[in-house]
């Protein structure tokens, strides 16, 4: 069962630019609840938003308890990769940046989340290439290499004021290309070229 739901902003400089937002020092961190998870192949849109926008993103599952982690051990305390969609109410957020207040509901309203079924990170080597494809066209792609903080040093950002828990999942943010859903698209979700997904929008 999902623990805690954190997620990791503005994790790939080419995404930052496309919003026309800053690359911060340190990681941008929120979290959704976990009632956001889809729990099937069907993304539901909300009636509050008219301009909601997918992010695709690499998941980590954690795997035993931690505090303070030292970032020579943080390797050790995931063992499982997933993609996963964090989907926005972009429409939302602008307003409640606008205001200065907290991005929570535009992040975390029903079926606002998604992941995959989770592979041994044992399976690739250093670097983790994922994937989308809306109607049959691929649209954002990320690699671990290109994340301005890498999975050791969030485990390690986050753990300084957090106790992470087993089954605890870290989205660790999404690449350029997020855009717009709309009724009836199709996703299909990829780790490398393992297809890990496919998602109808309704």
């Amino acid at each position: 069962m999902i623990n805690n739901i954190y997620c990791i902003g503005r994790n790939y400089s080419e995404h930052a630019k496309e919003l026309g937002n800053n690359v911060e020092a340190e990681p941008i961190i929120f979290s959704k609840p976990n009632s956001s998870l889809i729990t099937n192949d069907i993304i539901t849109l909300p009636i509050f938003s008219n301009d909601v926008h997918y992010e695709t993103e690499l998941v980590i599952k954690i795997a035993k308890e931690g505090f303070q982690i030292q970032l020579n051990e943080a390797e050790t305390y995931y063992n499982e990769v997933a993609v996963g969609l964090d989907l926005t109410a972009r429409d939302l957020q602008t307003k409640l940046k606008d205001k200065k207040l907290p991005w929570f509901l535009s992040k975390g309203f029903k079926d606002s989340c998604y992941v995959s079924s989770f592979i041994s990170k044992s399976k690739f080597g250093k670097d983790v290439r994922f994937s989308m494809s809306l109607n049959g066209e691929k649209r954002q792609e990320g690699n671990t290499k290109d994340m301005i903080f890498n999975i050791p040093g969030i485990i390690k950002y986050l753990s300084q004021y957090i106790v992470l828990k087993p089954n605890d999942l870290i989205y660790t943010g999404t690449p350029k290309g997020v855009g717009q859903l709309k009724h009836g698209d199709q996703l299909s979700l990829f780790i490398e070229n393992k297809k890990m997904a496919d998602l109808q929008v309704k």
